[in-house]
């Protein structure tokens, strides 16, 4: 009876303990993440129809940028080096898997070890009376074999937050892989089109070429019969100098635009296939937006930052368990003899142990402190770039679309522009034919118009890539 209210006390004392030690263990509280957004976009339909969700193969209708990405998404670098990141977050998770369940070694070992005889084991093994042939070998040798075992219990679920906080990271590292696909399904249609853009560049200022190069031979004709001076001529021969200068600068840009294309496919320069006829007739498809909400599931990087979130908090409760004592067991068994044939004997060989730890802290806890105000510091960090991402998100979305409607008119009046300024190139040259306008008006008719046109392929160009950045807003391009 004594001695169950002795165990009974201790048992009392050492809850009593553990509720002093949480009442130390401070508690901060940090607020959720804002993850509200407005319910529409400016200016748009209550419609949840989202090209965010729309595969890339089917949001681009040209083959040959399809073969182009991918090739991509096999060979680029930096997406192959995420893949082996994501590879490590993987082994990861089985690592800390294994923390909290049981550790079973086997072990064996042999060791010989001499005494002076006037020591406690050296006078017990002279004076020992055995027979001769079991007597102790002198330098003794011990042989051992046998297994081992040893277990954190994860009383504080430490072990197992740590766990899910590797899973957390596993699919975070997921959706930065997913976000760096949809940036590179972006990045080479951007360079697809602006190569294709650059085609057509050179195309219109080699048509402007023959267009002056006309205009050059009828100014010299005109000299001859006294009706220009040589200030005509040289003017437009500079003229023509420049458009054929203007002409290898824009080789050089499809040079290292084909180039960038290479680069993001991982390999060696090589040609790109592309189709350039018409490119001022390609068509600008109306993207569906949906809702802003939708960001919230369609955006790799706001889903990122959604788990990276939700690794701080775990860690927030791993370093508040470093409060608290930890619980281990350890426990081995097995066979141990001075002379091998000795180990088969049982149970005269035979040991094992079996011992239970309680470690906690106790006085001078700063360190554990400095932890977790560390946790809880990154964890409201985290917040903060929840936030930032959703509001980046939404801003790039609003962006795009805006743009692309100011693009639209833009356009409009540019093509207005370069239908008039093409008229007036005729008109010019019929007025300087005819002596009734100065070559001078011929020469900045052509220069508008070909300043026109080059702008007109540009705006094209930006109406193209405006519609790829909002796929890319919303999200789309890593399924």
């Amino acid at each position: 009876m004594k001695t169950f209210f002795k165990y009974k006390k201790s048992g009392i004392l050492f809850f009593v303990l553990l509720a002093f030690l949480q009442s130390c263990v401070p508690i901060k509280n940090i607020r959720e993440a804002n993850t509200t957004v407005p319910e529409l976009y400016q200016k748009q339909l209550n419609d949840t129809l989202n090209n965010g969700v729309v595969p890339w193969k089917d949001f681009f209708s040209d083959s040959y940028l399809n073969t182009l990405i991918d090739i991509a998404l096999l060979n680029n670098q930096e997406l192959n080096i995420m893949l082996q990141q994501i590879a490590v977050a993987k082994n990861e998770i089985k690592a800390r898997k294994g923390e909290y369940l049981p550790f079973l070694n086997y072990w064996a070992g042999a060791e010989v070890e001499k005494v002076g005889e006037f020591t406690r084991n050296g006078a017990v093994e002279s004076n020992l009376s055995i027979r001769e042939e079991d007597a102790f070998p002198d330098p003794l040798q011990k042989y051992t074999t046998g297994l081992f075992a040893s277990w954190e219990l994860d009383v504080w679920k430490k072990l197992r937050n740590s766990k899910k906080a590797a899973v957390m990271e596993y699919l975070a590292s997921m959706e930065g892989k997913n976000f760096m696909v949809t940036n590179l399904v972006a990045e080479i249609a951007y360079a697809y089109y602006e190569l294709i853009a650059l085609d057509s560049q050179l195309t219109i200022i080699e048509q402007n070429l023959e267009i002056q190069q006309n205009a050059l031979a009828i100014v010299k004709l005109q000299k001859q019969a006294a009706r220009a001076t040589e200030l005509a001529v040289k003017r437009f021969e500079a003229e023509v100098l420049k458009n054929r200068s203007g002409k290898y600068e824009v080789k050089q840009q499809i040079v290292e635009a084909e180039n960038r294309i290479n680069f993001l496919l991982g390999r060696q320069p090589t040609p790109i296939n592309r189709i350039s006829e018409d490119f001022l007739d390609t068509p600008i498809n109306t993207v569906s937006t949906g809702i802003p909400s939708q960001l919230l599931q369609n955006r790799p990087d706001i889903r990122r930052a959604e788990y990276e979130l939700a690794v701080t908090k775990l860690d927030v409760k791993i370093a508040r368990a470093n409060f608290y004592p930890s619980f281990s067991l350890k426990a081995g068994v097995g066979l141990e003899a001075f002379r091998p044939k000795f180990l088969t004997s049982i149970p005269e060989s035979l040991f094992y142990s079996l011992a239970g730890d309680v470690v906690g802290p106790l006085i001078n806890r700063n360190a554990i402190k400095a932890e977790y105000s560390n946790a809880n510091a990154k964890q409201l960090r985290a917040v903060f770039e929840y936030e930032k991402t959703i509001l980046n998100g939404y801003m790039e979305v609003t962006n795009e679309l805006s743009n692309i409607e100011n693009l639209k008119k833009n356009y409009e009046f540019k093509n207005e522009q370069v239908n008039a300024l093409t008229k007036s190139i005729e008109i010019a040259n019929q007025l300087f034919q005819s002596a009734r306008a100065d070559y001078m008006e011929v020469l900045l008719t052509q220069r508008d118009a070909l300043e026109s046109k080059i702008e007109l392929v540009e705006t094209k160009k930006e109406q193209i890539m405006a519609r790829i950045s909002v796929y890319r807003a919303l999200g789309g391009g890593w399924k």
